[in-house]
């Protein structure tokens, strides 16, 4: 799977040689993939048409069209970055800090996955979203209120309205280096829009912008939240205090994800 492990499922009924088919073409946890593919296929011939797809390269969530975060089943579209299940951490945060009534916006949003869980745990929550990629911001609008899923550059997408009003701020902007874009797996680079992975020459182009910009959107008290690299973490958070913000950073071990937090 693109996403970083694949979520817990019975063993089902598999056909005989799907494991090995994909186990053969790389897929690291074909077991579980086998499983997902019988469990979505609706017929032994889409099963077959899925497989095909999946030992040719194309990422599973995008042959299944959703991925699972934090029980959560968020839909995916060919092209648009699939939430990674470092990013439940992310979830998981900004769903506890915006509690029941208060406003969230999923900045650089994708699929939308991180507004999807925050609705699904608080929904009577006020969530925004935005994309620059027409493609991640048609399919966040099948996750989200479409009405409420904006295209454009950041913060000029947002309604002006939400100005100092919003309690968490998450943002999953690209942290890839532009060097090291051809290191990545084959179903990222080959697969997932550029403008979803690359960072600029650091990695931190994007953020640096989203940090600037932040203190303007935060209502007081409200929180950033980005998600970075454990190299990178440290300049995150200088960013942010020299944004005047109250910087933090955390990790979790067990999913491989670090946050940067910044306060108003």
């Amino acid at each position: 799977m693109t996403a970083d492990a694949p979520p817990d499922r019975p063993p089902g009924d598999v056909p005989d040689g799907l494991v090995a088919r994909l186990r053969a073409a790389g897929c690291v946890f074909a077991e579980d993939e086998a499983a997902v593919l019988v469990d979505s296929a609706s017929s032994a011939a889409e099963l077959e048409r899925m497989t095909a797809r999946r030992v040719a390269g194309a990422p599973l969530e995008v042959v299944v069209g959703w991925a699972e975060l934090c029980g959560t089943r968020v839909g995916v579209a060919p092209g648009v970055f699939v939430p990674r299940q470092r990013t439940a951490m992310m979830a998981r945060r900004a769903a506890g800090l915006v509690g029941r009534r208060g406003v969230l916006v999923d900045l650089c949003c994708g699929t939308g996955a991180i507004g999807a869980i925050v609705l699904a745990r608080q929904p009577a929550a006020e969530v925004w979203a935005a994309d620059l990629d027409p493609a991640a911001v048609a399919c966040a609008r099948r996750n989200l209120p479409p009405e409420r899923v904006r295209q454009g550059d950041l913060y000029a997408a947002l309604p002006d309205r939400l100005r100092g009003r919003v309690d968490v701020l998450a943002c999953n902007a690209p942290y890839v280096p532009t060097d090291r874009i051809a290191l990545m797996p084959p179903e990222a680079r080959e697969h997932e829009h550029r403008v979803a992975l690359d960072g600029g020459a650091d990695g931190l182009e994007v953020q640096r912008r989203v940090v600037a910009g932040a203190p303007a959107w935060l209502a007081p008290g409200g929180t950033l939240l980005v998600e970075s690299s454990v190299a990178q973490a440290p300049t995150s958070a200088a960013l942010m205090t020299a944004a005047g913000l109250t910087a933090s950073v955390e990790h979790d071990e067990e999913i491989g994800a670090t946050l940067v937090l910044g306060r108003r």
